[in-house]
Order: C-alpha cells, then sequence, then structure tokens
C-alpha cells in the first residue's frame, strides 16, 4: 500500500520579501511547483523552512496559503515548539486550518527526560484528530527520542510515524522489527534515503527534493520493484545534491534559496541569523543541478 502522505515530500523553505515579511504569493507558487515537479506533497513550517523564525500566526497564514495552492496533494504542518502548551495550541490551530498531517519535533533546547519527551508528544497527539509524524532530530534537539520511547508513542493510534533524522539505520531497522504494523517512516535524511528504505522507509522528506523530487521517486521507485543496482546508481548520482544541501559554511536553507532561482523560482531572502550565503555557493548550485542534467 503506497504510505498515506505519499512517497516523496519537500521540507518547503520559506519565502520572504526583500524586507523578511512572509510572502505568502511566493509560497503558494513555490508549493505548486514542487509538486509539479514531482512531489506528492510538502511539508511547511519545518527546519528548512525557518520555523524557529516564524510566528504562530506567521505558520497558519502560510498552512493557508498552501492548502488553497494545492488542495489535492500531501501537506503537512509543522506544529512543534519546546513549550507543550505552544506546540498544542499550535497543533489545534494548524489541524483547523486544513493541514493533512501534523509534524512535531522533540522539545529542544529544555533537553527533557524521555518520560518529559513522551509527555509532551501524548499532548500533542491529544489535541488533533490528524496523523502525527514524531520528528527525531538529535543533532538540533539535543535529545535523541529513545527505542522504548518512541514504541509506547507508536502505540498511540494517531501518532502514525517518524521523520527519522537520527543517524541511525540499525537503530530505525530495530524499531520497525517491533513497531506497531502500519507504522511509516520517512527519511529525516536525504543522503540516508536509501538505506533507510532498505530497512523499511515508505519514503522521504528532503530538502534536494526542491530540484530532484523525480530521480528521488525514480530511486525509490527502483528499490520498490527490486532493482536495487539501479537505486544505487541513481543514489550515486544525487551524491553532489547531499554534499550541497547543508554544511558548517552554508547550513540548510542557505543552499536552498541559492539554488532555486536558478531553477527560476523566487524563494525571497534568508531571516537572520541564517545566512549570508558564502562567496561560491551559487557555483556549486550550478554544478550540482548540470550534473542533474539540468541546463542552467
Amino acid at each position: 500500500m503506497a504510505p498515506r502522505f505519499g512517497r516523496v515530500l519537500t521540507a518547503m523553505v520559506t519565502p520572504f520579501d526583500g524586507d523578511g515579511r512572509l510572502d505568502l504569493d511566493r509560497a503558494a507558487e513555490l508549493a505548486r511547483w514542487l509538486v509539479a515537479n514531482g512531489n506528492d506533497g510538502v511539508v511547511v513550517a519545518g527546519t528548512t523552512g525557518e520555523s524557529a523564525t516564524l510566528t504562530h500566526d506567521e505558520q497558519i497564514a502560510l498552512v493557508d496559503a498552501v492548502r488553497a495552492a494545492i488542495p489535492d496533494h500531501s501537506l503537512i504542518a509543522g506544529a512543534g515548539s519546546n513549550d507543550t502548551r505552544a506546540a498544542v495550541e499550535l497543533t489545534e490551530r494548524v489541524t483547523a486550518a486544513g493541514a493533512d498531517g501534523v509534524l512535531s519535533v522533540t522539545p529542544y533546547y529544555n533537553r527533557p527526560s524521555q518520560a518529559g519527551i513522551a509527555a509532551h508528544f501524548r499532548a500533542v497527539a491529544e489535541a488533533t484528530d490528524l496523523p502525527v509524524l514524531l520528528y527525531d532530530i538529535p543533532v538540533r534537539t539535543g535529545r535523541k527520542i529513545q527505542h522504548e520511547t518512541l514504541l509506547e508513542l507508536l502505540a498511540i493510534d494517531n501518532i502514525v510515524g517518524v521523520k527519522d533524522a537520527a543517524g541511525s539505520v540499525d537503530g530505525t531497522a530495530k524499531l520497525l522489527a517491533v513497531a506497531p504494523s502500519g507504522t511509516e517512516i520517512y527519511s529525516g535524511d536525504d543522503s540516508l534515503t536509501l538505506p533507510l528504505l532498505a530497512v523499511g522507509a515508505v519514503g522521504v522528506i528532503g530538502v534536494a527534493t526542491h530540484w530532484a523530487a523525480r530521480e528521488f521517486a525514480e530511486m525509490i521507485e527502483a528499490f520498490a520493484d527490486g532493482k536495487v543496482g539501479e537505486a544505487a546508481c541513481k543514489n550515486a548520482a544525487l551524491i553532489a545534491s547531499y554534499d550541497f544541501e547543508t554544511g558548517d559554511l552554508a547550513p540548510n536553507p542557505v543552499p536552498t534559496k541559492t539554488l532555486m532561482p536558478l531553477l527560476g523560482v523566487d524563494t525571497g531572502i534568508l531571516r537572520p541569523p541564517m545566512g549570508p550565503a558564502p562567496d561560491g555557493l551559487i557555483d556549486t548550485a550550478r554544478a550540482v543541478l548540470a550534473g542533474l542534467g539540468r541546463d542552467v
């Protein structure tokens, strides 16, 4: 069975105008462009969407605009916070705004215990009737959702899966071996998509999918058809994109906002503290696209 949200989704950048204001027209245009170019849907107000710089009102406006732009494709709304009350409120609001699902990140900075993490996510799940994906990204949050905690949370009816950016393929394999039937794991680390597919992941919520969604879809399809060698070749063609999409000098989403105008899609400026792009990044972006056969 196809996963409920599709196999290839993009964690969409958030467009801002030249003064740093949310640009809803560009957001709608970008969402339409992404689904026209191979994505099954989008995630808004996630890490790549500079969610830490968005107000709750801006996040709801973003959901409204993107929902209207892509009514027939999956829309998952980032609704996380390190404050449980704020996460609950935002979850309630994105539910009312028409999202198809909720992406909820581990409470960051506070470094709660596993019991605190579990209580946080239970409160989020109780605030909505939508399917909830947990977002496990310890490099940013400072806390891994441990195996036992994940199993406890996945037993809740509307917690349906995980955006997995924990970087442990063996840990994911162990989880899926005992997780409830129907648990859906999405790769949250583009470069680990193929290894995670091998242990049971259903797809990717990506960054390089901004410009290479069709290549990801082809890789996933090849793997699903048992053409492992073909999938490996397609993965090899994406390595330059994996290397480009983030790094110490140009952390995500700086590279994406540098590259997208080369494809004729203006995503606007970065909000501080992100940016500016380092010298030479646009030349690297051109090389990445050229390697995928794009004429830019």
